[in-house]
Parts: structure tokens; sequence; C-alpha cells
């Protein structure tokens, strides 16, 4: 990389951090920290969210797809659109119909509203979990990104350095940083992929000519998915919009219902079709570029042996002369790191608000509980990063911390939302079985029938084993009066 592009990539980086020192200064509380004063605009709100969703992983992550099987993976954002729109319409409206929700800052005290302290607590320890790994996922994507950019940058120097930029600012700043440096991150890739990467992309491999005679026909179809693909996407995606910390902290943080189904209805449209047919496409050029052997040069003459996801970052590289690729490069470390904020500040507030403030409770000393907040937010990061620096596949280790929250919290929640029968022991119950039944299947690796991701069996036993629980033990420790009527 040109000494040009460096300076702009380091210039971007730079800002972040000191947005990330600017609100350091503005916040008084932990509700400032975790859920930005609950003032914040559907437009702001709205970019956060498919930023946070979207974000590096699922970028790295698309360019793979479109790099292994063509326009076909744009599909896997359309569960993003399906999830956006079904949580605007149908949990939205009940967390702010209940009173006793406006005071909240993370999702595990809805489920300790609905069922009890127990049920939160390993509510707040699943969904801990899954979000250092997400973190450590778009950790990895940074890493990725930065080593193929940057010739004689290892992996394990890259992961340093971008864990330690993601986890300095989110620590510092707080939700407000986190959203506000979203919307501008969600805006720089916007116009490093409309302007730059696309176009130039489009050029630098000969236009649809090129692709027509170098790649195979389904390439270029919408078809060449299979159904278990798609039942496996779309059952660890959609979920969830009803689950995700980053996607509560955000409604909580609305100034009031109509802004956040809104912020969701733009999330949704951004996600598909702009952000997936974008991505993918882009993996699409790289895999024609591989084909002609534009990366012959490092070692592969063609597509063979080369790491599906390095392909987009190689090919920018490849293609984009001095000066637009620091722009290109600092488009996607944008989207890498609108995501691995929002997941490091979910985790932390897990851990903060879910799981010690509850056995030593101290969020009477605001500004106390605020250092606690940010310390946390540093030592779960260093944690993630020390995850990444274990894994290979950015979509993978996004995946599986997706199956291993979706799988112990769908049921409990839904069942709190729409069936006045649950109870804690059977949401008890459920998140163990889910979460534990996924977990299992992914250690052992064995194969499934039809392919299907461990997370629909998962979900299957949690569905089970709550609903027998909570006929059997049906007593409720909690009076969920003023709750939106469950059917």
């Amino acid at each position: 990389m040109n000494f040009i592009d460096l300076i702009i990539v380091f210039v971007y980086l730079s800002i972040l951090l000191g947005v990330g020192v600017y609100f350091l200064r503005k916040n008084q509380n932990a509700e400032d920290y975790f859920v930005g004063g609950r003032r914040m605009g559907a437009l702001h709100v709205g970019l956060s969210v498919v930023a946070t969703d979207v974000g590096g992983g699922f970028s790295i992550g698309l360019g793979g797809l479109g790099f292994m099987m063509g326009l076909s993976g744009a599909w896997m954002l359309f569960t993003g659109l399906v999830g956006a729109w079904l949580s605007a319409v149908l949990l939205i409206p009940r967390v702010f119909a209940n009173p006793r929700f406006r005071g909240f800052t993370t999702f595990p005290q809805i489920l300790g509203h609905f069922f009890d302290a127990r049920v939160a607590v390993l509510a707040g320890v699943i969904s801990a979990i899954g979000y250092i790994g997400f973190t450590s996922s778009q950790i990895l994507a940074g890493a990725k990104l930065a080593s193929a950019s940057f010739p004689g940058l290892d992996m394990r120097t890259a992961l340093l350095i971008m864990g330690l930029i993601v986890v300095f600012y989110t620590a510092l700043g707080g939700i407000k940083a986190v959203i506000y440096t979203d919307t501008i991150q969600w805006i720089v890739l916007m116009l490093g992929l409309i302007f730059i990467g696309l176009p130039m992309g489009w050029v630098a491999i000969g236009g649809w000519d090129a692709i027509a005679t170098t790649l195979e026909p389904e390439m270029v179809s919408l078809t060449n998915i299979g159904w278990a693909t798609l039942v496996n996407w779309a059952f660890t995606i959609i979920p969830i919009w009803f689950v995700g910390m980053t996607l509560y902290q955000r409604i909580y943080a609305c100034r009031d219902e109509r802004t956040a189904r809104r912020a969701w209805f733009i999330a949704g449209l951004f996600e598909w079709p702009v952000m997936a047919f974008m991505g993918v496409t882009l993996g699409l050029f790289a895999r024609v570029a591989a084909e002609q052997g534009a990366f012959s040069s490092i070692g592969y003459a063609t597509s063979a042996g080369l790491d599906p996801e390095m392909g987009l970052p190689l090919f920018l590289r490849t293609i984009l002369p001095a000066g637009l690729l620091g722009l290109m490069m600092s488009a996607y470390f944008s989207a890498i790191m609108s995501t691995a904020d929002s997941c490091l500040m979910a985790a932390s507030g897990n851990v903060a608000t879910d799981l010690i403030d509850r056995i030593i409770p101290i969020s009477r000393d605001e500004k106390r509980f605020l250092r606690l907040c940010v310390i946390l937010t540093f030592v779960l990061g260093a944690f993630a990063l020390l995850l990444a620096s274990f894994m290979e596949n950015v979509l993978a280790l996004m995946l599986y911390s997706y199956a291993f929250m979706v799988s112990g919290l769908l049921v409990p929640v839904l069942g709190g939302f729409f069936w006045r029968p649950s109870s804690p022991a059977g949401a008890l119950g459920a998140m163990l079985a889910g979460g534990g039944t996924t977990l299992t299947l992914i250690l052992l690796g064995t194969g499934l029938p039809y392919g299907l991701d461990p997370n629909l069996f998962g979900i299957t036993a949690s569905l089970i084993v709550f609903v027998s629980f909570s006929l059997l033990l049906p007593r409720r420790i909690s009076d969920v009066a003023g709750a939106p009527s469950k059917g």
C-alpha cells in the first residue's frame, strides 16, 4: 500500500479515536453510556442498526459468498430485511407499550421482568458470550482486510492493531460514539462502494463480456443456492432481530415508538437489496479477476486454494491506485468497526448490568458504575481479541455466535411476549437445552441431515423443553401486569 493510502487510513482511524474521547467527556452516567440518553433520531439509529448488522463480517463475508457462489449469496441479507421488518411490526410496539421497560438498558432485563432474576442472569451470560464471539469475528475481518492490503503486515500484527483501535474508541465513548460513528462509517462505505469499488472493479475485469466468458452461468443467477442453505440462514439471522442486545439498546435509545419503527424499516431496505448485491457483486468481480490470473504474482494463478474471504481485499489492492485504495480500505474498516463497537458495547452492558450489578449493586453510584462499564469494555475487548487470534473464518465465527444466542434466547423471549403460560422453569430449561444442543452439535462436527444448521435443532429442542416445562411447572415468579396482552 502506498504511503498516501497509509496516511488516509491513519487520519480516518485517528478521527474515530477522537470521537471516543469527545463522548467520554459528554457521558454522565450508565444510561448515557449504554442507551444514549434515549433521545436518538430515526436516521442515526437506522443507519447504526444496518451498519451494526451488516458491518465488516457480512461485508467481507458477502465478498466471500460472491466469490464462491455468485449473486445468489445476496439472499443471505434478505433474511435481514425480513427480520428487521418483522421486529418493527411485532416487537417494537410491545416494548414501547410496557411502561416498565422504559428504564431498561439491556435485553435480559426484559426476560427478568417476564420470568425472574435467574432467567435474566442466564440470558446475560448467553448474550455476553455470543457478542464477545461476534466482536471477535469483526476484529478478524479487519485483520484479514489489513493483512491483504498492506504487504508485509502479518495476520497477528493486523489483529492487534484492529483490536486496539476498536476497543479504545468504543470503551471511551459508549453508545453515542458508536451510533454517531456508525452513521459516518455507513455513509463512507456506501460512497466507497458506489463511486470507487464497483465502477473500477467493472472496468478492471473487462465488464460483462469477461464475466460471461470466465464464470459458469449459475454464478450470475439468483437460484444457485439450495433450500437447506436458505433455511439455515433464515433460522440463524431472522431471530437475532428479536434477541439481539445491540438492537434492544437502539430501541431504548430512540425517542419514541415511531422513531424506532422508522429506523428499523430504513435498516431493512439498506440491508437488502442495497448492501446485499453490492457486496456479492464485488466478490464476483474478485472471482473473475482471480480466474484471469490477476493474483498470480502472489501465488494464485486461479481461484484454487485462495481463501474466498481474501479474494475481495486482494482484488481491491490489485486494481485501485494510490489514494483511492486508502479511501476504499477506510470504507471497509468503517464497516468492520461499526459492528465490532456495537457488539462490544452489548457484551459490556450484559456483564455490567445483568451480571455484576445483580451480585454487587453499584449502579446507584452513577460515576462509579460508569467507570466500571468503561473498564469492562476494555477487558472484554481484550478477550475478544484473544479469541480472534484462534479463528480463521469470519463468516463461520459470526454465524456460530448468532446461532448460540438465537437457539438459547429466541423461544423464551417469544414466549414472554406472546404466550401467557410461559414460566421461569420453561425459560431456564429452554435456554440450556437450546444453547447446549447447538453448541454440542457444533463441537462434535458431525454431519446433520440435509446439511441443516445445528441452530435449527437447538431451537427445536428449546421449544420442546419450553412448552413442556411451562405446562408442567407453571408457577410464575413475576407479575407481568402492564405488559401487552398475549394471545
